[in-house]
């Protein structure tokens, strides 16, 4: 088959469409996929930098989500059948022509939706799902700041907290993109590069606070956002793009009687996946399924232009997901 390697890590340029072997056959529990598409993640920028391996036993070809056609099935494999449409959580092997899945791990694609669409999906679904709504217990009538409001997951998350009846902020750093964050259902957004979020969320909110923040930036934030937090408030961070470190104000935190939460999905052992991806499909894909949730897409690259893909996430002025077609 062919898939997108990274020989030595570095820029973009270290990606190298090239041939590798086929996976071999599905073993127990495992069906194989033919890919259609793959989501480009964060993540895969730091595993092209050498920044962040694959968990042991993961395939060293990146990608994070795939959707596709199913054409082998392992042992022990119930409810699906060679030739079903799906998209799949992945620890990786997403950037290439076919990728060995965990039956548990799959998800069905929605049948009014592009395939190709359906790759933006998994990665999203589950990690908005299991950290926001799970961890941060996120509840009908409470209020939500979204830091990178227009990213895949920005985007994803605004939807989803709307059709679940929550009041959502969000921050974008353009004119454009806090308009269109305002249009995916947010009820306010932020250009947090004209404003102080921390001021203009005490004004949407009666100086209360924000019942859970979503947060990607990481260290520079932290003492900012418990600021933004509401009594009793949740802090979810989910990426450190703007740094790893920050010094913790305890009083702050327990004054507020606050609460931080941090986890990753792609090393989460397969049967925390697999309960996630079930949650996922019972109480978010209805939601895609009716069309409250629609996936956003900046742009289709070949997969063999992988490079030209991540230069897109690196420049920071995409809206939503960048989908690389095999």
């Amino acid at each position: 088959m062919w898939a997108v390697t990274i020989p030595n890590p570095g820029g973009p340029d270290a990606l190298v469409w090239a041939q590798r072997p086929d996976p071999a056959p599905p073993e127990r529990g495992q069906v194989l996929v033919d890919v259609v598409a793959a989501g480009v993640n964060r993540a895969d920028l730091l595993q092209r930098e050498g920044r962040y391996p694959p968990p042991a036993g993961a395939s060293d070809i990146p990608g994070l989500e795939c959707s596709g056609v199913i054409s082998q099935i392992g042992p022990d494999v119930d409810g699906w059948q060679v030739g079903d449409r799906v998209c799949a959580l992945l620890a990786g092997g997403g950037y290439a022509q076919r990728v060995t899945v965990p039956a548990g791990q799959l998800l069905p694609a929605i049948a009014a939706l592009d395939l190709v669409k359906a790759a933006a999906l998994p990665e999203a679904a589950c990690t908005v799902w299991s950290t926001v709504f799970e961890a941060g217990r996120l509840r009908s009538g409470e209020t939500l700041l979204v830091h990178g409001g227009t990213s895949g997951i920005g985007t994803f998350a605004v939807q989803l907290a709307k059709a679940r009846d929550v009041r959502v902020v969000a921050t974008a750093g353009t004119a454009a993109k806090c308009a269109r964050a305002v249009e995916l259902g947010a009820d306010a957004a932020i250009n947090y590069k004209d404003d102080d979020f921390v001021r203009v969320v005490r004004d949407l909110t009666s100086g209360r606070g924000v019942d859970v923040i979503l947060d990607v930036v990481g260290g520079p934030y932290l003492a900012r956002n418990l600021e933004a937090l509401a009594p009793d408030g949740r802090l979810v961070v989910i990426a450190t793009q703007g740094g790893r470190l920050a010094e913790l104000d305890f009083r702050v935190l327990m004054a507020k009687r606050a609460s931080v939460y941090s986890a990753g999905l792609r090393a989460r052992p397969p049967e925390q996946k697999a309960a996630i991806v079930a949650d996922v499909r019972s109480r978010v894909w209805p939601l895609i399924e009716s069309g409250a949730i629609v996936p956003v897409i900046e742009a289709q690259v070949p997969m063999s232009e992988a490079a030209r893909a991540h230069r897109i996430l690196e420049d920071g002025q995409h809206i939503g997901k960048v989908l690389l077609t095999v």
